[in-house]
């Protein structure tokens, strides 16, 4: 999948006029078969079914649709499962570029990842009481690198009894172990299933407190997809299926190299001190040589989550690169005003460039995560920071795992948020 871009100098671009916000729309019956029929093929390759529980206490909708993000099938599930009921879905902004009408035509709903959009729960209410539409969320807003769940925002309790509608939970397995978004969209032959719950009804909704709904969706939102992969012994054999997974595991338990490793067919080889494991069909790791650290994928990017937060208490973590900048602020085009630098440390995120006109700061206690992708459109890896109204994309020109900038903003942001309990307990 390609993204529309543009060179533009930032002066250009902040001349720009910006969109018009433009309430949801329903959904277009002609353009949803279509892209019901576009989805068919990739359901018919992953043998998709799903099944159904408790769903008699949410009745008939419209529903607050709540689903874990894995790969692009997840949305062609989607058409299969409510193909009779009309929904809109809210989608990142880069997805509108080139496409705004397409988009806005199947439903689907523009919001910045991780950015306070004070428009969304608008969008959201209106499309369930005035469309009479379901909403399809996906609450980790992103991806999940590693095949286990990405944090959730506090407060997502408050949002389910705002909206007052039905919460259907849909929980996915195979998409992960068919597409995982390390594996640079080199598709695996899994067979792909969801399970569709009835989670809260409006009732149920009224008489739980906020922590409680919170509480509700991190149990929902817990799983592994390799110990799935391991546990019903589901085999791939695609000799790439390590291409890429440095991206995950970038740095060597052995040596403590970092952005040293690749992961290329079924290997994953740190080039400082030599040391080689083999990814084998199951999803287990296996050390050529010596000790296997980690057989197990999360449990070694639960460890680079751990060095990652000793280096923040410790105050060493820092991160200063050169980059390539996009910016987005229509949905005309990704802007690309020129080269910049990234800073991350324990305040926060600070991005220059534009010959010293661009200066943009995201202070630790508004990022609870980050937006960075692999092979983002098929441009790069990046790290996206920005607001409600400007995204910018940053492209690393030397070797960075954006997934250390991703673990570095999460546990950061668990540092703040426990320092300001103590300041409030004391």
């Amino acid at each position: 999948m390609k993204i529309k871009t543009k060179a533009l100098s930032y002066d250009e671009v902040m001349a720009l006029p910006r969109p018009e916000h433009k309430p949801p729309q329903k959904p277009n019956p002609l353009l949803r078969l279509g892209f019901r029929l576009a989805s068919a093929p990739d359901l018919k390759a992953t043998r998709f079914s799903f099944t159904t529980e408790d769903m008699e206490k949410v009745g008939e909708g419209p529903y607050l649709i709540l689903m874990n993000h894995s790969s692009f099938i997840d949305l062609e599930m989607v058409t299969h499962i409510f193909r009779n009921k009309p929904y809109c879905i809210v989608c990142t902004s880069d997805g509108f570029v080139g496409k705004e009408g397409l988009m806005r035509g199947i439903g689907c709903i523009p919001t910045n990842k991780f950015a306070t959009d004070m428009t969304l729960m608008t969008d959201m209410y209106e499309a369930i009481h005035r469309l009479g539409c379901s909403v399809l969320l996906y609450p980790e807003a992103s991806y999940t690198f590693d095949g286990s769940p990405t944090p959730l925002p506090r407060g997502l309790g408050m949002m389910l009894k705002r909206l007052d509608a039905p919460v259907v939970g849909i929980l996915t397995q195979g998409a992960f172990s068919r597409d995982p978004l390390y594996n640079l969209l080199q598709k695996r032959d899994v067979t792909v299933t969801a399970h569709v719950k009835g989670l809260l009804s409006r009732e149920e909704l009224k008489k739980k407190s906020n922590a409680q709904l919170d509480a509700l969706l991190d149990e929902m939102f817990s799983f592994d997809n390799f110990r799935w992969q391991q546990e019903n012994r589901v085999r791939i054999p695609e000799p790439f299926r390590a291409d890429g997974l440095e991206r995950i595991l970038y740095k060597c338990p052995h040596c403590g190299a970092e952005a040293r490793t690749e992961g290329k067919g079924t290997q994953l080889r740190c080039h400082a001190c030599g040391k080689v494991w083999e990814l084998d069909e199951y999803g287990f790791l296996q050390a050529q040589e010596g000790e296997t650290e980690f057989a197990h994928i999360p449990d070694w990017y639960a460890w680079e989550r751990q060095q990652v937060k000793q280096e923040l208490e410790a105050g060493t973590y820092f991160l200063d690169i050169p980059v390539e900048i996009g910016m987005l602020v229509d949905f005309k085009a990704v802007y690309r005003i020129g080269e910049g630098r990234l800073r991350h440390d324990l305040s926060g995120f600070t991005l220059d460039g534009a010959e010293g006109k661009l200066h943009f700061v995201r202070p630790a206690n508004q990022c609870y995560s980050l937006y960075a992708d692999y092979y983002w459109y098929e441009l790069g890896d990046i790290i996206c920071i920005g607001d409600q109204n400007t995204q910018y994309y940053c492209f690393p020109k030397q070797a960075t795992p954006v997934a250390k900038a991703r673990l570095a903003t999460e546990e950061l942001y668990k540092l703040r948020r426990a320092s300001r309990k103590k300041r409030k307990a004391e």
